[in-house]
């Protein structure tokens, strides 16, 4: 410690800068690791590429993701696993893809970073999502994933190594039912290099298909090797349109007098050019002029498994082979050309899907302008319709020429909103925003757009109420963007005007009106990307009204000077923009380079934040500090820190089901895996999805589990098999851990919102925001009476999309000893916004924005992958029946109960375990379990429900469907006609009274079958009392409140002891009786007539003897004197031998006589 005395003269200033110098010093020295890590984040990253089946381990081995055929080549290795925890007689299958996972970092050789990786313990941990189907009246929506454990595997290829030369990491690829776009997310096991998270997607291209001579290639037409700079350079850039989250494949013409398009299946990643195979027709006519005839493809949009294109009036479609989401596994053969007869002009996408199916627009020009068609796919299938049905929107509206400039449609609300010009005979024009409904058919004029733009007078916005004062530009409006979550509706042109409500519009002053929008870019996660005619790139957050210049920008040139400087590979004098889209919420460009006189396709990140920081350090001030001036930059952001707190679990908001799968151990002394290992793997994978679609069953499972079934029988084996193991004695040279193939409930939170949640009816999620004010101190309010209360420094705002269905709660809390504020956040559901629906289906889109005042476009958090944007949270919300709720029936309950109230229970005489018997004269008692297949709770229903029969048949191949007014007959307590199926004693109906409330505490069933029941009078089977199966739905629709969830169950009931009607018994009784008299006097005449019928039998017996013993004694006779003859010459000898054979003749004769 330095004293007084030891202090320098002079200014006390330069020592305390000379201090906080050494600090920074001290502090870098003490945490090395820091940096390192810095630049281990900066340089490493992942790579994944796909192997068939057949080509593991090969180096250069790149395969295109188009067989969704399973591969049933794993049985083999798996029946050599005899003496293991699994059974080696079930099936087993594989996928026919592998995941190969490598790393790099910059300056270092791949192949030994993955070496050192694999020897310091670096595992990839690869989490596989599966997008849910589009139609989920065929595919059940869920939201799953299977986290994996890569497994290390040596290259096939010579080495001159002992150990090991090239080496990989490799993980199944699964692919699942209804899904053909997977996320792959891959992230270290911590231990080794860090690398950092990335994410890749792998989606199965339906557009490709395999030659005989195993070549693959494209069905829509013939790739091209050649990328001409004419194709790009000098072009305009072009939408790219495409259903969100659902789309395997992206497509993208505009390339100029060329019929080509760029395909991609891994989102820009890589791509190809194709030339596609159309006829490239133009028909021209009075209805349809056209100036001019070219080959390029203007319009083009991709949907889950269909691709539409526009080449001058005309519209094709083309189906992918996707039999993974299809029955057929057929796509189509070539280009399909629909709307043949009429002239189009224009096709519109509709981003999100809706009822099943996704939905496409096509208008018109010509003869049927005014109109739309509206296309709807569903499975592949295509279908346009014609609206509106019944009059043009120029009849409708009252104009006689109008032309509908765009279309945006609404799924949800089955509303299509109309952008039309409207024309007049004085050459005038208007512009209207018109709203059709295609249930009703009813057309509704929402806004209509003014003739000039408004003078803003230097103000960031306008609100539009008709008494402001006009420019001289005129407002020349090009389309529209909707978005469902937040209600947001944008109108654009050479203007951009906002609204929430599709009545009340903001002009947003910040855009010049000396440009034209081409087209718009949305995250649907409150971003928003504008491209003008001049290529210009605008940005803006939605909700606010500030718009920022991206490019050309001083920010830019300063981002493209340090690009430069680093010499980055994405970057190049000469470039031109292809398209601009959003990838995972952030902004994606792809543009086409030229360096030395050779073109190239790159995606590359627009770093919005970025641009936006080096825009703020226009802002500067020079502060004097003595004789010294300081340079200081303003920092805007009305915070220093951000961050949130009090996350709930994740899964019961987000609805995730995750399964983990491990490899098996191997018994290698090198820990490389081998080819069977990694097939042994696959099956395991693939059996762990079987279980979880199989799952899904009417009877509910002792345990609530899906894997409990795999391990129930070898549960208690589980240290037997670990002994083989660490005696290296496990058969096929693997081991299977039971513990390392489950599913998991009890995920944690991360630092940031999910991506969207469920919320059911009445529900709410919670969560804090804490934030450290940014140089301000606390002020108590002007208010003498409140002492104890602070004005806090920040302010934060809630935005509700639909305040009618959501309502929010903010509630701060002061914490001036750190000069920093918590906010409790509560969002709760208002119990009355939605009708009952099925788990997942038709789901209102809503949100929650959370603002902090001032911080759009200012607040910043430095980030291993570079500065996000703070203080703007948008929280994407669907309200119904949250996806992996189900009514299940309770078996196991119901037998005890049953058995417990009837004092007995008999089961049928052949036993089925999935299915128990129930005794026709016992009253049934059924129960019922909520499960949630996500967060693994399983509980009693509580609730009420409707039974009903809906089918069945004495057999389970003669069970058939009841028509309605069946099922009103054989259920309703209404029915007159002795029809009834069953009855109960709970008095409860409905408000028709046509069916009977039932509910847990219900006092059973009592079954009747009544004369005119399908169930009256069946007939026996076998030599045992008549069985009836009965298909019963349960549905707790329209008579349970407590939630939005329509929990509908149908399973089959196996009733046996079922009795026979009168008549049939009656019938049985006299038939067996006549057959038992019938016997009795049978049985009477036999025992009588037995004494004669033995007398007679004895006579004629002894006369057939007397008959044959005679004759047997004249041939004897006859014959001995005949030898006697004859023996007369050859002397004594045969006298001897006769006399010898007499006795044996004389005891013969004997022997016949008493036969």
């Amino acid at each position: 410690v330095c004293g007084p005395t030891m202090s320098s003269a002079g200014p006390a200033w330069p020592r305390v800068r000379a201090l906080r110098a050494l600090w920074t010093l001290m502090v870098a020295l003490s945490a090395p690791w820091r940096l390192w890590a810095i630049e281990d984040i900066q340089e490493c990253t992942w790579h994944v590429v796909l192997n068939e089946f057949n080509r593991i381990g090969e180096n250069s081995a790149s395969d295109r993701f188009f067989v969704q055929d399973l591969v049933d080549t794993v049985g083999g290795v798996f029946r050599m696993l005899v003496d293991s925890a699994i059974d080696p007689d079930e099936k087993y299958l594989g996928f026919p893809y592998y995941l190969k996972i490598n790393y790099s970092c910059e300056g270092q050789p791949s192949e030994d970073l993955v070496r050192k990786g694999h020897l310091t313990g670096l595992k990839p941990l690869v989490l596989v999502t599966f997008q849910s189907p589009v139609n989920f009246y065929r595919w059940k929506i869920e939201q799953l994933q299977i986290q994996m454990e890569a497994a290390p595997f040596r290259s096939k290829e010579p080495c001159m190594a002992e150990e090991v030369c090239v080496m990989s990491w490799y993980t199944p690829m699964p692919i699942k039912n209804g899904s053909v776009v997977m996320d792959v997310h891959i992230r270290s096991n911590g231990l080794g290099p860090f690398v950092p998270d990335k994410r890749f997607q792998v989606n199965i291209n339906g557009f490709l298909k395999r030659e005989q001579d195993s070549a693959v290639r494209f069905t829509v037409g013939e790739e091209l090797t050649d990328l001409k700079p004419q194709y790009f350079v000098n072009m305009s850039s072009r939408p790219l349109w495409f259903t969100v989250d659902q789309s395997p494949v992206f497509i993208l013409g505009g390339i100029p007098n060329e019929k080509h398009i760029l395909m991609s299946d891994t989102s820009f990643k890589d791509f190809s050019l194709l030339e596609l195979s159309i006829d490239s027709c133009w028909v021209g006519s009075f209805y349809c002029p056209q100036s001019g005839f070219t080959a390029t493809i203007y319009d083009a949009i991709a949907t889950e498994s269909t691709l539409f294109i526009r080449q001058n009036q005309l519209v094709y479609y083309f189906t992918g082979t996707y039999p993974i989401l299809h029955d057929s596994n057929q796509g189509s053969g070539s280009w399909v050309r629909v709307l043949a007869s009429e002239c189009i002009k224009r096709l519109c996408p509709v981003h999100f899907p809706g009822n099943g199916s996704e939905y496409v627009m096509a208008l018109t020009a010509g003869k049927n302008e005014g109109y739309v068609h509206f296309g709807t796919i569903t499975d592949g299938y295509v279908s346009f319709e014609m609206l509106p049905r019944q009059w043009s929107v120029c009849e409708q509206i009252g104009v006689d020429s109008c032309s509908i400039t765009w279309a945006e449609f609404i799924p949800g609300n089955y509303y299509l909103l109309l952008l039309v010009e409207n024309k007049y005979v004085n050459a005038q024009h208007d512009f209207q925003m018109v709203g059709y409904n295609i249930v009703t058919n009813e057309l509704k004029i929402h806004y209509k757009i003014p003739e000039f733009i408004p003078e803003a007078r230097g103000l960031e916005f306008l609100m539009i109420l008709g008494t402001e004062s006009y420019t001289n530009t005129m407002m020349l409006p090009k389309g529209m963007c909707y978005n469902p979550y937040n209600n947001l509706l944008f109108i654009w042109g050479n203007f951009l005007l906002q609204s929430a409500d599709m009545a009340n519009f903001i002009y947003l002053a910040d855009f010049p009106k000396e440009q034209s929008i081409s087209y718009l870019v949305r995250s649907f996660q409150g971003d928003m990307a504008i491209v003008t005619e001049t290529e210009e790139i605008w940005y803006l957050l939605e909700g606010s009204y500030q718009l920022y210049k991206l490019f050309p920008s001083r920010g830019w040139e300063v981002h493209l000077s340090l690009q430069v400087m680093q010499r980055s590979s994405l970057y190049s004098p000469s470039e031109t923009m292809v398209t601009l889209f959003y990838e995972d919420g952030r902004l994606k460009q792809l543009v086409y380079l030229v360096e030395n006189q050779r073109g190239r396709l790159v995606k590359r990140p627009v770093p919005v934040e970025t641009l936006l920081m080096y825009m703020q350090y226009n802002r500067y001030d020079l502060q004097r500090q003595g004789s010294h001036l300081t340079l200081s930059f303003a920092n805007l952001c009305p915070f220093m820190e951000m961050n949130l707190r009090g996350l709930p679990n994740p899964q019961r908001y987000t609805r995730q089901e995750r399964y983990r799968a491990r490899p098996p151990q191997i018994l290698e002394p090198s820990g490389f895996h081998s080819e069977n290992s990694l097939a042994v793997y696959q099956g395991l994978v693939y059996y762990l999805l079987w279980l979880h679609s199989k799952y899904d069953k009417p009877y509910a499972d002792p345990v609530h589990d899906p894997t409990w079934r795999w391990w129930k029988n070898k549960k208690h084996d589980k240290d037997y098999y670990f002994y083989l193991a660490s005696n290296w004695r496990s058969a096929g040279g693997v081991h299977i851990d039971m513990d390392s193939y489950e599913k998991i409930y009890d995920l944690e939170p991360e630092s940031e919102l999910p991506e969207r949640i469920f919320l059911d009816k009445g529900a709410q999620y919670n969560f804090s925001i804490f934030m450290t004010a940014q140089g301000r101190q606390f002020q108590t309010p002007l208010a003498p009476e409140v002492t104890y209360s602070l004005r806090s420094p920040v302010s934060v705002g809630v935005v509700l999309a639909d305040p009618s269905c959501i309502e929010a709660t903010v509630k701060p809390q002061v914490l001036i000893n750190r000069k920093s504020v918590l906010f409790e956040i509560v969002l709760k559901e208002k119990e009355f916004c939605y009708d009952q629906g099925l788990s997942g289906h038709h789901l209102l889109k809503t949100s929650l924005s959370v603002k902090v005042l001032g911080s759009s476009g200012h607040c910043f958090q430095n980030t291993h992958q570079g500065p996000r944007m703070q203080g703007n949270l948008m929280l994407p919300v669907l309200i119904g029946c949250p996806p992996g709720k189900r009514l299940a029936f309770d078996i196991t309950y119901t037998l005890e109960y049953n058995h417990l109230q009837n004092k007995h229970y008999f089961d049928c005489v052949h036993l089925d375990p999935e299915m128990p018997c129930f005794l026709y004269r016992d009253i049934f008692y059924p129960f019922f379990l909520i499960q949630d297949l996500v967060t693994g709770d399983s509980g009693s229903f509580q609730g009420s429900f409707v039974l009903k029969v809906v089918g069945g048949g004495p057999t389970l191949n003669s069970i058939r469907d009841y028509s309605k007014e069946e099922i009103y007959r054989y259920n309703s307590p209404r029915d007159n006609t002795e029809s009834l199926i069953w009855t109960t004693r709970t008095k409860i109906t409905t408000e028709d009274m046509a069916f009977h409330i039932m509910s847990h505490g219900s006092s059973g069933i009592e079954w009747l079958c009544l004369k005119n029941s399908p169930c009256y009078d069946t007939i026996p089977q076998s030599i045992f009392s008549p069985e009836f199966f009965f298909k019963v739905l349960v549905s707790n629709r329209g008579v349970d409140n407590s939630t939005y969830c329509n929990y509908q169950l149908t399973f089959l009931l196996h009733i046996h002891g079922l009795p026979l009607s009168n008549t049939r018994a009656l019938l049985i009784v006299m038939v067996s009786a006549s057959i038992f008299l019938g016997l009795v006097m049978l049985y009477v005449i036999f025992c009588l007539m037995w004494p004669l019928m033995v007398k007679a039998c004895n006579i004629l017996r002894f006369k057939i003897n007397n008959i044959l013993a005679s004759g047997s004694y004249y041939s004897y006779s006859t014959s001995s004197r005949i030898s006697t003859t004859l023996s007369q010459s050859p002397g004594a000898s045969s006298a001897v031998a006769q006399d010898e054979a007499k006795p044996e003749l004389e005891q013969t004769l004997k022997k016949e006589w008493f036969i």
